[in-house]
């Protein structure tokens, strides 16, 4: 499954803070209609992502009735992105036979 998605990088504070892009609402229900599929446990899902020119593997995370892309330090800095800037997305799940 691959969609393109639109969000504002914020910060989680859990026990380290990330950055993340959360996933608009179109995009969260088309995730969520096929999680079943594609996680390996706690909700996680792997992933592909392009974020501009940078194509990184990570997993989404369940939270707020979203889903969370972490947005790695490395990709921050290749595409000059940080906390409130507007980011595209593209996402591909990443199924058993892509891991």
């Amino acid at each position: 499954m691959e969609l393109d998605a639109t969000g504002e990088i914020i910060e989680w504070r859990g026990p380290a803070p990330f950055l993340f892009v959360p996933l608009d609402d179109d995009a969260a229900d088309a995730v969520a209609a096929v999680a079943r599929d594609y996680t390996y446990g706690w909700g996680a899902l792997p992933a592909e992502v392009r974020l501009g020119r940078t194509v990184f593997r990570t997993s989404l995370f369940p939270r707020a009735g979203t889903y969370y892309v972490p947005v790695k330090v490395a990709v921050q800095r290749a595409e000059g992105v940080g906390l409130g800037d507007v980011v595209a997305v593209h996402v591909r799940l990443l199924g058993p036979s892509d891991r």
